[in-house]
């Protein structure tokens, strides 16, 4: 078996060690005679598999018992319901900031539920770069502030954590866990497994406990974060394997060195891809250098009829998934914490042949 190089925005790479380990417990995990995916979720076999799970996480982002961690379904686009609907009134004002795709969905979804102030939006100038702070447009009285640290289409990414009067809530599905993080500074963070946690079909929710217990009356139960938190994310049949994987994922972070040492290693992988397209004139990448995504790396070829060939050649290499969100066209590369820093290496090299014979 030949395993290439995996640049998918998501379902994303998994670490290989986390799929090996996964593969020897398939079928008889622990000697039990049956796989995760076979247990009852109220068996003490996976009661321990979660509450692993749990306790891993908040040792890599040192949460406090102040919050609760929820390990839930439906994606981070499920989240841009139960955002408002957990911690806003009808007739409130909530203040979201606009910096590409999924701040757009969110702030569409949040519409359906109350009055959304958008207090800044990127969109004139084509989602490349972050608002500066000085021009945002604060509500007086907002329950809240969401924002998309890392919008993975456009690969615009703060460096910085917003200071508002609000609760913070962020959704960061491409971000969590691809380095330190201080949880303290929000409210509500949510991101779906598919980048840097696990597999699709799991969401994690880190809500502070002051916040849980305000759903409106028309809240589904399913989306109650005080019905997921006391029934311990099993209200109902959790995703159960996919918690499991997630849990392999933590513990394969926790042997590596934690969020610190792989903060340094995808600073590094950044760094060459970047260095790679600003050294030439045939690739090029449209953010604004200091609002530039660790994670995902968007980038265009100088002719764009070479498109085409690039993406079959790469392929051919064993890099793939390079095509660029359809609404941006283009290349884009998802160097999430499972892709390797080789596999990085690799593209950079390929990159450079293909201009060496193309340009």
């Amino acid at each position: 078996m030949t395993r290439k190089y995996n640049f998918c925005a998501g379902p994303a790479a998994l670490p290989e060690a986390v799929l090996e380990r996964a593969q020897g417990e398939l079928v008889d995990w622990q000697g039990r005679g049956l796989s995760v995916m076979e247990m009852s979720h109220r068996s003490a076999e996976f009661v321990a598999i979660a509450e692993q799970a749990e306790a891993d996480l908040r040792e890599l982002l040192d949460i406090g018992d102040d919050y609760a961690v929820l390990f839930l379904q439906g994606g981070a686009s499920l989240q841009f319901a139960a955002a408002p609907l957990n911690l806003s009134t009808e007739d409130a004002v909530v203040d979201y900031l606009n910096t590409g795709q999924w701040s757009k969905k969110a702030i569409a979804e949040a519409r359906r539920y109350c009055d959304v102030n958008v207090v800044a939006s990127g969109e004139e100038g084509n989602f490349t770069a972050i608002p500066p702070f000085s021009s945002w447009k604060c509500s007086v009285n907002a329950s809240y502030f969401h924002y998309t640290p890392n919008e993975t289409i456009g690969g615009v990414e703060f460096s910085w954590i917003p200071q508002v009067d609000a609760p913070l809530v962020a959704d960061m599905s491409s971000t969590l866990l691809s380095r330190s993080l201080e949880v303290d500074k929000f409210g509500l963070i949510y991101a779906g497994a598919q980048k840097n946690i696990g597999p699709a079909g799991l969401t994690v929710v880190i809500v502070r406990r002051e916040l849980i217990g305000r759903a409106r009356g028309i809240t589904p139960t399913m989306l109650d974060y005080k019905v997921a938190a006391e029934a311990g994310s099993m209200y109902n049949t959790p995703p159960s394997y996919a918690w499991y994987l997630a849990g392999l994922v933590f513990d394969w972070l926790k042997r590596g060195g934690g969020l610190a040492a792989m903060e340094q290693v995808n600073r590094r992988k950044a760094g060459k891809l970047y260095g790679a397209i600003d050294a030439s004139d045939f690739y090029s990448n449209p953010v604004e250098l200091g609002d530039r995504s660790l994670m995902n790396v968007p980038f265009t070829l100088a002719d764009s009829d070479l498109d085409k060939a690039f993406l079959q050649q790469a392929e051919e290499a064993g890099l793939l998934n390079l095509k660029g969100h359809r609404s941006v066209g283009g290349m884009r590369a998802s160097i999430y914490n499972a892709v390797p820093e080789q596999a990085v290496d690799r593209l950079v090299e390929f990159m450079a042949d293909f201009e060496q014979r193309h340009g």
